[in-house]
């Protein structure tokens, strides 16, 4: 097959003066696009590398491939990550992830949460703040934390996110909005451990690939952040365990929150799903990733996998895998329905 790459890379992009440190956090380096590049020409296929944003369409349009794996973050709005899959829909052409819809909604945290809290999922409650003015009318119990309404990779989560009193998320919620543009969500803090689980496949044939537990190393598990902080220095702040180290009744319990939630986004090939227990030692819905990072060593995905025995070359080939599975169902489906006709 030819395929080709859609891709955002730091390097694409100069941050505005006065930008919070990771405002570029969520795109890609070149040692990632590379390993992906490298993974799929291992499996005997034409790889070139298409870029994204206009870049991306001049490359669809000059040249398009038989399908595009899609890494690219896009730019500019809650619905960026749409971008590429909506551009490639109206080419024609096939893409490897979810579709516009999902990947547009799963970033909006808020929207994602009411879709999933709708299909009977426990997810923790929130508001969203469009301004530190709409802070007195807020119904939370503290502590809480706030966090960007539309960002991914730990975007804005910092260790002072979580806010235990009016004084300190007045803080919080004024540096959000004003660093990155857009409402704050203040969200219920959840006192109980956190898990990432990856889901690959869709609708009833998704499966969970693996569930890992983020544990703080100085165990204090009731105040723990999963910031960028941390994310940058994982090594020294957490501990990943796959399997967790809990009983398998709770393992069970935390993977119907991520399947369900995954499957009520209507994700298709591969996702991730953030999951964290309350107090009461239930499990809730904190967000879900359709586009999860794929850095080697790195990315949480890559990390889980590799901790199931799936090496960045087996992740990639799994992702592929299940995204031509996909389309080869849908082909026979149309042709079914073309016979009929």
């Amino acid at each position: 097959m030819d395929i080709g790459i859609a891709f955002d890379l730091k390097s694409d992009f100069v941050a505005p003066a006065g930008a919070p440190d990771d405002f570029l956090e969520e795109y890609d380096s070149e040692r990632t696009v590379a390993a992906v590049e490298a993974a799929l020409a291992k499996r005997g296929h034409r790889v070139r590398r298409m870029g994204g944003g206009k870049r991306f369409l001049a490359a669809l349009l000059a040249e398009p491939p038989d399908l595009v794996f899609n890494l690219a973050e896009g730019q500019g709005s809650r619905s960026r990550e749409a971008h590429v899959p909506a551009a490639c829909e109206m080419a024609g052409i096939p893409c490897t992830h979810s579709d516009p819809a999902t990947l547009a909604l799963a970033l909006d945290k808020a929207l994602a949460k009411r879709i999933v809290a709708a299909a009977g999922v426990a997810v923790a409650r929130d508001r969203i703040v469009r301004s530190v003015d709409e802070l007195a009318a807020l119904d939370l119990p503290f502590p809480c934390i706030a966090k960007p309404l539309w960002e991914g990779s730990s975007m804005g989560v910092r260790a002072s996110s979580r806010s235990r009193d009016a004084a300190e998320l007045r803080r919080e919620v004024e540096r959000l909005v004003h660093g990155y543009a857009q409402p704050a969500l203040v969200e219920e803090f959840l006192t109980g451990p956190e898990f990432t689980v990856g889901v690959v496949g869709e609708g009833e044939r998704a499966r969970v690939l693996a569930t890992m537990e983020i544990r703080p190393k100085d165990d204090a598990t009731e105040q723990f952040v999963y910031s960028v902080e941390v994310k940058r220095i994982w090594d020294e702040r957490v501990e990943y365990h796959v399997p967790p180290r809990r009983p398998a009744e709770v393992i069970a319990a935390v993977e119907r929150v991520a399947l369900a939630s995954y499957r009520a986004l209507q994700c298709r090939d591969v996702g991730r799903v953030d999951v964290r227990m309350g107090g009461d030692g239930l499990p809730r819905f904190i967000e879900l990733n359709p586009l999860p990072g794929i850095n080697p060593g790195w990315s949480d995905l890559c990390v889980l996998a590799e901790k199931r025995g799936l090496d960045h070359d087996a992740l990639i080939g799994v992702i592929l895998d299940e995204a031509l599975a996909r389309l080869g169902r849908a082909a026979a489906a149309a042709a079914a329905t073309r016979a009929r006709n």
